[in-house]
């Protein structure tokens, strides 16, 4: 495994450390391994990370390149502005997975919805605010982590496949359906503030551009992600209803 950060080793999984952005590690991480699976990512700077790591399984003579992508990454235009801040991810993954197909190795991208830990990781932001701004028409498809990395390294261990059918949770959201129910679980009242968004990743997403409805293959819902998540961490008070905006806290 390639990590920014020193790990001790366990289980079998021997850590170097490396960074693919500054290319440095990738080489001794990559040599003598035939199956790579590429799962770094972030908002910006994917593009040239994937491209210093396929000239590194180039040189390592790797059989197989396994990416993960993000459902939509095809489907919202991200130009600038606003876009490119708020949704600068989906422009950064659509680039990566360009490297990979076009990088002469064999390969298999899958692109998932978004992950019920990023969902909570933005509801616990935005429960800190005293007013939860919302976008009217937004919807997430929620699959949780441990079933993609099931599906991943099923991929893997297949042969070269292109890009894959998608991954999808198996239900849709509302945004403020989904944090309504953050701030229940959470015990947390807060002003909910609709905001209309005019742009054109934004209304790409109201049409359902990141959603996958063909392929909603994940079993765990966000209610029970959220349920044992809490629970597990036993720091949550118990649920109480929230309040909508025109509603007193």
């Amino acid at each position: 495994m390639l990590s920014r950060s020193g790990h001790e080793a366990g289980e079998g999984v021997e850590v170097v450390t490396g960074d693919l952005a500054a290319d440095v590690g990738i080489d001794v991480a990559v040599a003598g391994v035939e199956i790579i699976v590429h799962c770094a990512g972030g908002p910006k700077g994917d593009e040239d990370k994937a491209r210093n790591l396929v000239r590194a399984a180039s040189r390592a003579g790797a059989r197989h390149l396994v990416y993960i992508s993000v459902v939509g990454a095809d489907r919202i235009p991200v130009a600038g502005g606003v876009d490119r801040a708020m949704f600068g991810y989906f422009a950064s993954k659509l680039a990566a997975g360009r490297v990979v197909a076009e990088s002469g190795l064999p390969w298999t991208t899958l692109r998932a919805t978004q992950f019920h830990d990023l969902v909570l990781l933005v509801a616990r932001y935005l429960a800190k605010l005293p007013v939860v701004p919302v976008f009217p028409g937004f919807q997430f498809q929620p699959v949780d982590t441990d079933e993609v990395a099931a599906r991943l390294v099923e991929l893997a261990l297949g042969q070269p496949a292109g890009l894959v059918p998608e991954m999808g949770g198996p239900k849709v959201y509302g945004m403020a359906e989904l944090v309504r129910s953050y701030l229940q679980a959470t015990d947390r009242r807060r002003w909910l503030l609709p905001i209309g968004l005019p742009t054109q990743a934004a209304a790409a997403i109201r049409a359902g551009a990141n959603l996958t409805p063909d392929h909603a293959v994940g079993h765990r819902t966000w209610e029970e992600f959220l349920r044992d998540r809490l629970a597990d961490a036993r720091t949550e008070p118990p649920a109480r209803a929230p309040r909508e905006v025109g509603t007193p806290a």
